[in-house]
């Protein structure tokens, strides 16, 4: 490929970020395409990943509302939050009431961080309230029984959470070796709450379509639009 067109790249991605991709100097082409597939797959991945963000979110909050028997289940003295979390309700409320006159629990349920709604599998919730450990089967009303484990489920949240992080904040996931067994457990969640989510899912789910290709179509879309000049040896 042309070099000057990758030095352009270069110099607007920035030499670190696009040197993440090419510690075993392969050659621009070679780069940009781990790069190009990287950003792909990180594309396939967001939208299960906002399915189910949102699905964990709204099955929490309804067996909350549920349980303290109001939707504002978070300012509910006897639903002692660990402070972290309690602060995150502060700063939640702060930014509604930037752009809104009023506070709804609705607003406060989307504006908490998937950090939040995971750190309630913490032993904390176990101990100190009525949540865990029956809040396990009403959240995740289609997970064996067999798998009712805090640790477990909170370990696979967790999971989710780092590669959701990764993703949003355009970091590389292409080198990871569970990348597969994470797209998987996405789904597995989802099913857990909602059976049909999953199959929603799946509907627009073209992960395993773009891991199985590979490089390849990055390579050949490279050379084809910026081809190397004649003189010159391929990248």
């Amino acid at each position: 490929m042309q070099a000057r067109f990758y030095n352009i790249i270069e110099a607007g991605l920035s030499p670190q970020r696009l040197g993440a991709y090419g510690s075993d100097n392969p050659g621009g082409c070679i780069v940009l395409a781990r790069y190009l597939l990287n950003a792909a797959l990180a594309e396939s991945l967001y939208s299960p990943l906002q399915l189910c963000e949102v699905a964990l979110r709204n099955s929490i909050h309804a067996e909350l509302s549920r349980l303290w028997g109001r939707e504002d289940w978070y300012d509910d003295p006897r639903f002692v939050l660990l402070s972290w979390a309690a602060s995150e309700v502060q700063n939640a409320k702060r930014k509604i009431l930037k752009t809104k006159p009023a506070i709804h629990p609705g607003g406060v349920v989307a504006e908490l961080s998937f950090g939040f709604w995971t750190s309630l599998f913490e032993h904390h919730y176990e101990i100190n309230t009525p949540f865990l450990p029956g809040g396990i089967k009403r959240v995740f009303p289609s997970l064996p029984k067999s798998l009712h484990h805090r640790k477990d489920r909170k370990a696979d949240l967790e999971s989710i959470r780092l590669l959701r992080n990764r993703i949003f904040h355009h970091e590389r996931i292409l080198h990871w070796k569970d990348l597969d067994a994470k797209h998987q457990l996405i789904l597995d969640v989802l099913s857990w709450i909602n059976p049909e989510l999953r199959q929603m899912a799946l509907v627009f789910d073209r992960y395993s379509e773009i891991r199985t290709a590979g490089l390849t179509p990055w390579i050949e879309r490279i050379r084809a639009q910026w081809p190397a000049p004649p003189t010159s040896a391929s990248s």
